[in-house]
């Protein structure tokens, strides 16, 4: 065998275990760490799919805004409350689902009256189940049918009034890292006692029969619901809020109410009000009402058109996390040309046609874990077949490894010439520039993710071709702000100077950026900056695969701190004294806009005073 075709075979193995191991892990539902970028892949899919037709078998009735304000109160009273179950009632439904805790005492007569309404149907009323530091978890080992059942310590159990009559189901639902319901869990365990979630509860009441458990599935109405480890249902979402057909209870209450949509449906009654808090972010809404999260959980258990993941489909998922690498490894290793990147391209393309076919078959296939299973190894081998090929690509090797490390790219240059640049911690004196969006976080609730993306991408932009023209560099972008160093890689005697012009600069251009924003976004939206100059220590952070340039030191503290100045100030930019007396009376803030100062100002976490100066743009006067 040539030690090439060895070198692959080992490479083919290596991928394969790789490949398996992670395929294990997602098997026994151990790859939590892979659960976001599996949660951004499942948005995707869910976008591309589109909205999709609810099921005729569900109508919401919505204690909404015009509900509340009837009512001049939020929660409704129990006697209105009732009237709705009255009314609903009287349609003849096959069951009456009640998305609300009472878990209170209300007044005695209103307590009264909803115990007769719920008395006289077939209702299901919520429960929630409280979790030993506020988060829900799943059994990671054992066996039976309820081992791996969510967890809780206790269980919030509606008063004894209501739950002697009705019956209760548990309303929590599992949320991703961006608060979006993935799952809901069928059953839940407090100690020896185990409960039903609402949604089964309610599916149960609409056929009539109480749900087989299984290891791996439930049963109900001669169906099988295939589920996922621990009993727990993917959620797939039908479209925005409203999808699901929905009433106001003010109708309901008004007597308006067409009773074909209700009669021999499932009615579920919840809070959609401004305020009410019972909100979640999904792919199509960033505000889906809970009442409509729970209404989509019955609705798969009714048509079964849910996402399915079980263990079956986790086995696939392993298989392609096996097959994946190693097919990649092996092309690579076939041809090193435009035919084999050709050949690569089709196979991704394949998966990819495959899983998304699978998807819009509401099967949930993963795309996280193939990902995951294939990058590393294809990656590996590619980089090792370059090294071994050719001794140029050490010097090209050395330099991308470099330059990953280092979060500023305005370094890359002096990296490529200078490998053991900072390897030791570096005094000097530099100009620190901090600059920060004001009311982004209260405006990126209202704009939705894309436009906040958006939104960012755009000012970071601005700032960075700002930076860059005046000579400086950005170390750091965060969120909303950006930390910007006059100093590095080498000092220079202009360095305040062409800092002050940086501050200059930015607040014109910002301000020219928010003047061609919507109104109702620039009314929303300022900013800050502080500058300050003194001396910093840099150095190299991280370990050998990965490390950034940090800066610290008195006068960052400073810096940050001044843009609270700034903002007390009514000011767009504070600036120390020593900053000026450095930059000398030719920079750009003594020229243009209005300069006051200096004047002694206490900053935040530090004793004694600094003499500062505080400067308005002429756009802004």
């Amino acid at each position: 065998m040539s030690e090439r075709a060895l070198q692959t075979l080992i490479a083919l193995v290596l991928a394969g275990l790789w490949g398996a191991g992670l395929g294990f892990a997602h098997w026994r539902g151990n790859t939590w760490s892979l659960d976001r970028v599996e949660a951004t892949m499942t948005d995707l899919r869910t976008l591309v799919r589109g909205t999709a037709k609810p099921p005729d078998l569900i109508t919401i009735v919505a204690i909404d805004d015009e509900a509340v304000r009837n009512e001049g109160r939020y929660p409704l009273s129990r006697a209105t409350l009732a009237r709705i179950v009255d009314t609903i009632a009287r349609f003849g439904p096959k069951a009456i689902a009640v998305d609300v805790l009472l878990v209170d005492p209300g007044k005695k007569g209103d307590d009264e009256a909803l115990a007769r309404s719920l008395r006289g149907t077939s209702s299901v009323i919520a429960a929630a189940a409280v979790y030993s530091g506020g988060k829900q978890s799943i059994a990671a080992e054992g066996d039976g049918p309820l081992a791996r059942v969510p967890n809780a310590q206790r269980f919030l159990w509606p008063l004894k009034a209501f739950s002697d009559i009705a019956a209760v189901g548990v309303v929590n639902v599992v949320t991703d890292w961006t608060g979006t319901p993935r799952f809901v869990p069928l059953l839940f365990r407090a100690g020896d006692r185990t409960e039903a979630s609402f949604s089964l509860r309610v599916a149960a009441m609409a056929v009539g029969e109480d749900p087989g458990i299984a290891p791996d599935y439930l049963s109900l109405g001669g169906r099988r619901i295939r589920t996922d480890i621990g009993h727990i249902l993917p959620l797939t979402f039908y479209g925005p809020r409203g999808t699901i057909r929905t009433i106001s209870a003010t109708t309901v209450l008004g007597g308006q109410v067409d009773g074909g949509i209700i009669r021999d449906r499932i009615v579920v009654i919840g809070a959609t009000a401004t305020g009410a808090g019972d909100v979640f972010p999904t792919p199509f809404d960033p505000v889906l009402p809970g009442v409509e999260v729970m209404s989509t959980a019955i609705a798969h258990l009714m048509t079964g058109d849910g996402l399915v993941r079980d263990q079956y489909v986790r086995l696939a998922d392993a298989g392609f996390a096996v097959v994946l690498p190693v097919v990649l490894v092996g092309l690579l290793a076939w041809r090193r040309n435009a035919i084999g990147l050709a050949a690569i391209v089709g196979v991704v393309v394949i998966w990819f046609v495959v899983n998304m076919t699978a998807f819009s078959q509401h099967i949930w296939l993963s795309a996280a874990l193939p990902m995951a299973a294939a990058v590393p190894p294809a990656i590996l081998f590619g980089a090792a077949q370059l090294w071994l090929g050719r001794n140029q690509a050490q010097y090209f090797a050395t330099q991308s490894e470099l330059l990953q490390r280092v979060q500023a790219p305005g370094f890359a240059g002096w990296l490529a010439k200078h490998g053991d640049f900072l390897l030791e911690p570096v005094r000097r004196d530099a100009a620190i520039i901090f600059i920060d969006l004001s009311g982004f976080t209260g405006l990126s609730e209202t704009l939705g993710p894309n436009a906040t993306r958006e939104l960012l991408n755009t000012f970071h932009a601005l700032v960075d071709e700002e930076v860059t023209s005046c000579g400086g560099v950005v170390t750091n972008f965060m969120g909303d702000g950006a930390m910007i160093l006059f100093g590095l890689p080498e000092a220079a005697t202009d360095d305040a100077f062409n800092a002050a012009r940086c501050c200059a600069a930015l607040s014109s251009r910002t301000n020219n950026w928010r003047v061609s924003l919507p109104a109702s976004t620039a009314s929303r939206l300022g900013f800050k900056i502080g500058a300050h100059y003194g001396t910093i220590v840099a150095s190299r952070l991280g370990g050998k695969r990965r490390q950034h340039i940090a800066t610290t030191g008195d006068t960052v503290n400073v810096a940050s701190r001044l843009m609270e100045i700034a903002a007390d100030q009514n000011a767009e930019v504070a600036v120390s004294d020593k900053m000026l007396q450095v930059a000398g009376r030719d920079c750009e803030l003594f020229k243009s806009g209005a300069l006051r100062g200096p004047v002694e100002a206490q900053v935040r976490g530090r004793s004694g005073s600094l003499a500062i100066w505080l400067w308005q743009s002429s756009q802004t006067l």
